[in-house]
């Protein structure tokens, strides 16, 4: 009797753990700036989503957008519950639609890269006057919004600029030499293929800034909020969460907030920004 009431006493309290947050039926969208082609961005986010089901209980679906200024009309109707965003985005949909930053990575600061081919007579910046480049879109930040503020203050020079969608896009108009140069940043060129990773050489970085954070509308509860963060803390602190972190990629996640993006208000970047 005693050996039967202690295995359903057992079998509630698993049940209370694991399964409190799926009786409350919550399931919450995951929308995830469209850097990298839909089947990559999949791979990569489809396993951090299934530990912070483990974690939260709470439902995650991924939805997609197929361009970044698709993913920008999503964010701007506010149809993402969370999302993962550029610093710049964050500005806007905070702006529009209240989105609050959750957490971060704490390693490393955002930087856009510039890039041209190993082989091209393109040596420094100044030789890009009135020469086309690449860029992923228009308000892609490090790659494209701030990189094109720095080329037009620092520089002075006049480009043309060529939306590709993606910035594996970029790097395959720069290897293929349709554009005399691209814009970029440091993990997406990183995550290419060494056998074009390899012919691209970088000629300038941005100003570094905060990078992407993940962040939630605010219908989302604070206590949910708190409960995700509190999970993706804990997935960065694990061997197994690293791993899968490693390629968006994050190394260190810790908590933000909009203090950490007021840098970019002082950088006038509204001057560049396209708006649909």
């Amino acid at each position: 009797m005693i050996r039967t009431l202690s295995l359903v006493l057992i079998l509630m309290t698993s049940f209370s753990i694991g399964s409190a947050a799926y009786a409350a039926g919550k399931t919450y969208s995951i929308g995830v700036v469209p850097q990298f082609e839909a089947r990559k961005l999949r791979k990569i986010w489809l396993p951090i989503i299934k530990q912070l089901e483990q974690e939260t209980g709470f439902k995650f679906k991924l939805r997609g957008a197929p361009t970044i200024p698709a993913f920008e009309q999503e964010f701007l109707a506010g149809k993402f519950d969370i999302s993962y965003m550029n610093p710049y985005h964050l500005l806007i949909a905070n702006e529009s639609q209240g989105y609050i930053p959750l957490v971060r990575d704490h390693s490393k600061r955002l930087q856009g890269v510039l890039v041209v081919r190993k082989d091209s007579p393109i040596q420094s910046v100044k030789d890009l006057n009135n020469k086309t480049l690449a860029f992923p879109s228009p308000n892609a930040l490090g790659a494209s919004l701030q990189m094109r503020a720095e080329l037009h203050d620092k520089f002075k020079i006049n480009i043309t600029p060529k939306y590709v969608k993606t910035h594996d896009s970029v790097y395959l108009n720069v290897y293929l030499k349709q554009v005399a140069a691209g814009g970029g940043v440091g993990k997406t060129l990183r995550k290419q293929a060494p056998q074009l990773r390899e012919q691209l050489k970088v000629i300038y970085k941005t100003t570094p800034v905060a990078p992407h954070p993940i962040a939630a509308h605010p219908r989302v509860p604070k206590a949910d909020r708190d409960a995700i963060v509190k999970a993706l803390i804990k997935i960065s602190a694990t061997k197994s969460g690293q791993k899968v972190l490693a390629q968006i990629p994050i190394k260190k996640l810790g908590k933000s907030s909009m203090q950490d993006y007021q840098p970019l208000q002082g950088m006038k970047l509204k001057r560049f920004f396209v708006s649909k």
